[in-house]
């Protein structure tokens, strides 16, 4: 879908971010939808503008996740939960990203 609705335009049919929209505070992921909105269409200083953070450690992240369940669920088993060495040092990031593009902003 993303592909071919552009969340930048007003009226789009993408819902934008419920936190945002009530009050005006940038979640951590805000700007997702448009930063992969840009890379489908090759505009990588598009994404970067979007949510750098999200396109440099977010992205990479969820690739591993997303790998992580496709290896349990193929072998037939549950998958395993998240160890805080990587769970804290995300959130962490996730807080300070939220916090550093709200007070600059």
């Amino acid at each position: 879908m993303l592909l071919f609705v552009d969340p930048n335009q007003p009226g789009s049919l993408l819902p934008p971010c419920p936190l945002y929209a009530l009050t005006g505070i940038q979640c951590p992921a805000c700007g997702s939808t448009r930063m992969v909105h840009a890379l489908l269409h090759g505009d990588l200083v598009g994404a970067w503008h979007f949510n750098a953070v999200m396109l440099v450690a977010g992205l990479p992240v969820l690739a591993w996740l997303w790998l992580r369940w496709f290896r349990a669920a193929r072998d037939g088993r549950p998958t395993p939960p998240v160890s805080r060495k990587v769970g804290v040092p995300v959130v962490a990031l996730a807080v300070t990203w939220m916090l550093v593009r709200n007070l600059v902003a």
